[in-house]
């Protein structure tokens, strides 16, 4: 049985890794390599007013620029191609452990019936892998300069993921044991309240100031982007994982009709 589910997880992960692939190719590669040429720019710009300013410049400090062009240009399609493809196993990765093994283990404390466990695990996976993290370190734009070390922001990203998890997990206990008495509205509204720890968490994480040469509409964009990926991916994982969950559903009820059927006694 664990491997129809992670057979569902990996088919699941393959179709929303081709599409945000696709999406990392055609949106997001191209508005990266514009804040890429921005910063260049902002630094090349900074360079020559120090070049102009100072005394005894070297004549021959720039002769190789042609041949670091050409570099540049071949390291750029490279990393392009490196991060489409990182995208799809990114997405495959995702189906296989979220909801292959994932939804195998957690499949009974999903709240909703049928297809709907599918979204709502989708939604949890995004709160723990980027939604409660973001509360603390938000995306950044390419070039940008943070304030904490990486040494600090890798535990404080790590435990956000553990916090957000166990948001979700306490989410789905307290709706469905206040779904008999409340009802599904006021189950879900009380089921609400677990996350707000994580906006406490939030408030008492060190601050993590971020600098850089963008101006603050492309910064943002840029944000944006990387937010609307990661909800597009979750979407897709989850949109995908119910079709083929719901698919595998007839075969499943005649196998558990045809293995409880009582035997017909010989005449």
């Amino acid at each position: 049985m664990l491997w129809d589910y992670l057979r569902r997880g990996v088919k699941a992960g393959l179709v929303a890794g081709l599409v945000f692939g696709l999406f990392v190719a055609v949106v997001a590669n191209p508005l990266v390599a514009f804040a890429d040429e921005t910063n260049h720019a902002a630094g090349e710009s900074d360079h020559a007013h120090e070049a102009a300013d100072g005394h005894g410049v070297e004549a021959g400090s720039h002769a190789g620029d042609a041949g670091g062009h050409h570099d540049s240009a071949v390291s750029a399609a490279v990393t392009k191609a490196v991060s489409v493809v990182s995208a799809g196993l990114w997405a495959l990765l995702l189906g296989a452990v979220v909801f292959g093994a994932g939804f195998y283990l957690l499949e009974p404390a999903i709240p909703g019936t049928g297809t709907t466990k599918s979204y709502v695990l989708g939604l949890a996976g995004f709160v723990t892998v980027s939604g409660a993290p973001w509360l603390v370190l938000p995306p950044v734009a390419p070039g940008a300069e943070q304030s904490l070390a990486v040494g600090t922001r890798l535990p404080l990203y790590a435990g956000m993921m553990v916090a957000g998890a166990a948001c979700c997990l306490l989410a789905g206990s307290v709706y469905r044991r206040l779904t008999p008495s409340t009802g599904r509205v006021g189950a879900a509204l009380a089921a609400l309240i677990p996350f707000g720890v994580l906006g406490v968490l939030a408030l008492l994480a060190p601050a993590n100031a971020v600098e850089g040469a963008l101006s603050p509409p492309l910064r943002s964009g840029v944000t944006g982007l990387v937010v609307f990926g990661q909800l597009l991916l979750w979407l897709l994982l989850a949109a995908t994982h119910a079709q083929f969950t719901a698919a595998d559903r007839p075969r499943r009820d005649v196998e558990a009709s045809s293995t409880h059927r009582s035997p017909v006694a010989a005449d």
